[in-house]
C-alpha cells in the first residue's frame, strides 16, 4: 500500500511561504532568492518531497511500471540484468522505467525522485550506499525495493545477489593455488563491489601467507584501462606474476598489453576477471573468470517485487544466487 506523499502545501507550511512560491521555486530555482531557495531544499529533502507527474485522479492508482536505477549503460553486466528483469516484466504487462546514474549517490538520488514523480509501484536498485534523501523518499514512497548484486551486504526491503567477497576470495586462492605468489589486484570506479572484490583478495592473500598488492584507480573500466593498470603495477610491482581484476574488462585489457609486450600470458603473468562475459571464451589463451548469474539476478528480483506488488511476499528477503569459478587457460 503506498503512503501518502508529502504534497506542496506541506513543504509551503513548512518554509511559511505560499505554494505558489514552492512550485516556482521546483520550475526554476533561480525565481527565488537564494536565501529562500535554499531553505526551500531543505525542507523538500527533510519531507522526502517526490513531485507528482501523473494527473491527481491517478495518484492513488497503480501505474503497472518499475522503476530500475542502473549505474551503468556501457556495462555489459547491467545489459544482462535488465534482459533479465524484462523477460519478467514484459509477460505480465508492466513496464520499465529505466534511469542511469553512473555510480553517483547524489544523481541515484535525482533520479530516484524523477522515477517516483511517475508513480511507480516498485523500484530496483543496484547499489546499497544510498544518500539520507534517498532513503527519506523510499520511505515516504512505502513501495517495495530489492536491491540487486549483492547477498552480503545490509539491505532496505529485499535482496538478491552472490558474496562478491567470498567470489574474490576462491579466485584469487585458485591462483595461488597454481603457484603465483605475486599476484596483484586491479580495481577500477572505485564502487563499493570493486572494494568487496578488493576485501577478498586481502583475505585470500593473507590465508596464503602473501604480500597483498593493489593497483586502483577511479577511472571507468575498460580495455584501455586495463591495459594502462598493468603498466603501473609492473612500474610498482616488477616482480608480479599474476593479475586478479575486478571485472572482466580490466583483465581483457591487461592480456592485451601482455600480449603488445610479448609477455606470455599464464606462463610469466596470470590473469583472472569478473563475471564470466563471452568475450572471455573466445580470446587466446581463454580467460579466468568468476561466472555470476546475471540475467537470473534480474530475472528474480523482478519476481520478487512482482510478489510483494500481488500481496503474495517472498518466503527470502534476501536471496543468494552464488557465483562459479571457470579457470580457462589464463591462470
Amino acid at each position: 500500500m503506498k503512503k501518502k506523499r508529502p504534497i506542496l502545501q506541506d513543504v509551503a507550511d513548512r518554509v511559511g511561504v505560499t505554494k505558489m512560491t514552492v512550485s516556482r521555486y521546483l520550475r526554476n530555482p533561480n525565481q527565488v532568492s537564494v536565501l529562500l531557495g535554499e531553505k526551500i531544499a531543505i525542507a523538500l529533502d527533510e519531507l522526502g518531497y517526490i513531485p507528482n507527474r501523473v494527473p491527481d485522479m491517478l495518484s492513488n492508482a497503480t501505474s503497472r511500471a518499475i522503476g530500475i536505477l542502473l549505474p551503468s549503460f556501457t556495462n555489459h553486466v547491467f545489459a544482462d540484468v535488465l534482459q533479465g528483469i524484462e523477460s519478467v516484466t514484459d509477460h505480465v504487462g508492466y513496464q520499465t522505467l529505466v534511469a542511469h546514474f553512473g555510480y553517483q549517490p547524489e544523481k541515484e538520488e535525482r533520479q530516484l525522485r524523477s522515477l517516483l514523480g511517475w508513480n511507480v509501484d516498485g523500484v530496483i536498485l543496484t547499489e546499497r550506499q544510498h544518500t539520507p534523501g534517498t532513503l527519506r523518499m523510499l520511505e515516504v514512497a512505502g513501495i517495495p525495493v530489492v536491491e540487486m548484486m549483492d547477498s552480503s551486504s545490509p539491505y532496505l526491503d529485499m535482496a538478491v545477489g552472490f558474496n562478491n567477497i567470498e567470489a574474490a576470495r576462491q579466485m584469487t586462492i585458485s591462483m595461488v593455488a597454481r603457484g603465483h605468489r605475486h599476484v596483484v589486484y586491479l580495481g577500477a570506479r572505485l564502487d563499493e563491489r570493486t572494494l568487496q572484490k578488493k576485501t577478498g583478495y586481502l583475505q585470500a592473500m593473507e590465508e596464503s601467507g602473501l604480500i597483498p598488492r593493489t593497483v586502483m584507480s577511479e577511472q571507468p573500466s575498460s580495455f584501455s584501462t586495463g591495459g594502462e593498470l598493468l603498466k603501473i603495477a609492473q612500474q610498482r610491482y616488477p616482480e608480479l606474476d599474476g593479475l586478479f581484476c575486478t571485472n572482466d574488462d580490466l583483465a581483457i585489457g591487461a592480456m592485451f598489453e601482455c600480449q603488445r609486450q610479448g609477455i606470455a600470458v599464464p606462463q610469466q603473468v596470470a590473469i583472472a576477471g569478473f563475471h564470466g562475459h563471452d568475450i572471455t571464451e573466445n580470446v587466446s589463451p581463454t580467460l579466468a573468470t568468476v561466472v555470476t548469474p546475471r540475467k537470473k539476478m534480474g530475472r528474480i528480483a523482478a519476481e520478487m517485487l512482482l510478489a510483494r506488488l500481488s500481496g503474495r511476499g517472498c518466503d527470502e528477503s534476501c536471496i543468494d544466487l552464488g557465483f562459479s569459478l571457470r579457470l580457462g587457460e589464463s591462470i
